[in-house]
């Protein structure tokens, strides 16, 4: 099969199409035959070595396929545990979900990671209530504009999206953001004139994680998603103290050996979410398997908006 293989990690040009002899079969496991991989921050960093799980080289990066299960036919997606690049996978049995008829392959692997984060983000973890205004910042990228859709279908009363320049302000407002800010600007003081966040989806962190301190509402709640600035930043405490603030934690890949259960929820949710219009995907960038160290490159530099998708088949 042809997959995309990483001998040394230096970066996204160690990413290189190679013929592999496909995965065996094994229990608990579904074997995918994969249509369309979703990419996203992680398989950057794992091309990089600096993901904190590492593998041995060589080896095939992606975590999140779409296409058909050899066993039974189903049409599905997946989280894999590495090995999405290529034309076959295999993923837990138990994070492998049959997908609606009419929902295309490449929008399936768009759903997987991303839409699971949010899903968690603002159900799980940031408690998210009707009517509640939340912030999301990196509004532009795969975890924002799903973050921006996922916080709608549950009921938020306005949506904020911070994202930097007019191109990536545009792909907010298409996501579906009700305000959209330029992380250029003074987008604090525009937040407080909105009457401040109930909640914040934060994959962003450094400066952006620092500066939504300021413009929170009492009992709000600051979700820690990522650090795609590369700055980890620090937290004065005294602030949650006088104003009653959360900081929380989000981590999908961390939770599932907690709690195997609550992807197959979220998945629910996220296909009727679909059938129902309120969850598209913004498949932005769209490029061929051969192509995936360039899709990772422009991960890299910043160029990509929405999420990418490799087509595999």
């Amino acid at each position: 099969m042809r997959a995309l293989v990483v001998h040394e990690p230096t970066g996204p040009g160690a990413a290189r199409l190679e013929e592999i002899d496909e995965p065996a079969a094994q229990d608990g496991m579904a074997l995918i035959d994969v249509h369309a991989a979703g990419v996203g921050f992680v398989d950057l960093l794992l091309t990089k070595g600096e993901y904190q799980i590492r593998p041995d080289p060589p080896f095939v990066p992606g975590i999140e396929v779409a296409g058909t299960r050899r066993d039974t036919g189903e049409r599905v997606c997946a989280t894999t545990l590495f090995g999405g690049f290529a034309e076959v996978a295999v993923a837990p049995a138990f994070l492998t979900f049959p997908i609606p008829d009419a929902m295309p392959f490449d929008v399936a692997a768009g759903l997987v990671i991303n839409y699971q984060t949010a899903h968690l983000a603002l159900t799980r973890r940031g408690r998210l209530a009707q009517g509640e205004t939340v912030l999301v910042h990196g509004a532009a990228g795969g975890v924002g504009t799903a973050s921006i859709q996922v916080a709608k279908a549950l009921g938020a009363g306005r949506v904020i999206g911070v994202a930097r320049g007019e191109e990536k302000t545009r792909a907010a407002a298409e996501a579906g953001a009700d305000e959209i800010l330029d992380a250029g600007g003074d987008w604090v003081a525009a937040v407080r004139e909105l009457g401040g966040a109930d909640v914040v989806v934060d994959p962003v962190g450094g400066d952006r994680f620092d500066e939504s301190l300021r413009c929170m509402k009492p009992e709000g709640r600051l979700l820690v998603v990522g650090f795609a600035e590369g700055r980890i930043p620090t937290l004065p405490v005294n602030r949650l103290l006088l104003r009653h603030l959360d900081v929380i934690g989000v981590n999908f890949g961390g939770l599932v050996p907690l709690d195997q259960a609550f992807p197959a929820a979220a998945a629910t949710d996220l296909f009727r979410w679909w059938e129902e219009g309120s969850v598209r995907p913004l498949l932005t960038d769209e490029y061929e398997l051969a192509d995936g160290a360039r899709c990772l490159r422009d991960f890299a530099e910043r160029r990509v908006i929405g999420k990418p998708v490799l087509r595999v088949r």
